[in-house]
């Protein structure tokens, strides 16, 4: 899944939609994609467009890109899966029992990745993962319900 292409990452979501719709086998990355759209309906419309062409809205969901926020889904699965950074696999575990709702606590759970990244991006350094794990062990709190403040990365049109 990885390229610099804004559209051709965009059209992994597309294609894994579609695979899922058509009943097809989805690989890895697809599969992960198909359990946030499932969790999202209100993305899916977007999905469905003829042809996947990319051409979508992200505007026209009104809190956040759905790329970018399906990305933070898949960024967060792949953590826990590997435990990267260390820890937070075991945050995952103890936020999910305390909340009981596995995807609100995700939810929280991205609202601090995303945190550690706005800051790396505004400092120009790499995400600091003790500050994430941090962030993760102080969970749960009330989180207000807020547009995302990070920026989609520039990628090459």
């Amino acid at each position: 899944m990885w390229s610099t292409d804004r559209a051709t990452l965009r059209q992994v979501f597309y294609r894994a939609w579609r695979h899922f719709q058509e009943q097809t086998p989805l690989d890895g990355v697809e599969a992960l994609i198909v359990e946030a759209l499932v969790a999202h309906p209100e993305y899916q419309p977007l999905f469905e467009q003829e042809g996947g062409n990319g051409t979508a809205d992200p505007t026209a969901t009104p809190h956040m890109n759905p790329f970018l926020h399906l990305g933070l889904h898949i960024a967060l699965a792949e953590q826990i899966a590997t435990d990267r950074p260390a820890g937070v696999a075991a945050q995952w575990h103890r936020l999910q029992g305390a909340v009981g709702d596995t995807h609100a606590a995700r939810h929280m759970m991205m609202e601090c990745l995303e945190e550690t990244l706005w800051d790396a991006q505004g400092a120009g350094t790499m995400p600091d993962e003790a500050c994430y794990l941090e962030r993760l062990k102080a969970l749960p709190r009330p989180t207000p319900n807020r547009a995302s403040k990070l920026n989609e990365p520039p990628l090459a049109k």
